[in-house]
């Protein structure tokens, strides 16, 4: 649990032991020092709670998401496109995957280890075999 819900935890327990929202946020103050939340979250949770909500979990929220960086982008810009033809354009693997051209281009240079070579996505260190075909 990071330290935000730690927080909420903390501001609901407070609710529930009949505490206001001030008092409360005296509580979190000291307890959590500077990395404590501030005085507008803590009402806001107050009067969450107030209205019936009982969870401690932010609400969802949409939009792009923050890490497209994952495996299981690895695993299918390598395996997928990469392997199977070598002159794909990064373009079309991020229009294929959802993602990011720029992240296309990052996992295939910084995490694969290719670049681009002559219209082929090849590996930047060739070993001997390689070197002769």
């Amino acid at each position: 649990m990071d330290g935000g819900n730690e927080q909420r935890v903390t501001k609901k327990f407070g609710f529930k032991a009949g505490l206001s929202a001030t008092e409360t946020l005296v509580l979190v103050q000291t307890a959590y020092g500077n990395e404590a939340l501030n005085r507008s979250n803590v009402f806001r949770w107050y009067s969450r709670f107030r209205t019936g909500w009982d969870l401690v979990e932010d609400d969802e929220r949409g939009g792009r998401p923050k890490l497209t960086r994952t495996e299981v982008n690895f695993s299918a810009a390598a395996s997928d496109f990469v392997k199977n033809d070598r002159r794909i354009a990064s373009r079309m693997i991020a229009e294929s995957l959802n993602i990011p051209k720029a992240v296309v281009l990052r996992i295939l240079k910084e995490d694969l280890g290719k670049r681009k070579m002559c219209a082929h996505f090849v590996p930047q260190s060739l070993t001997p075999e390689q070197r002769e075909d």
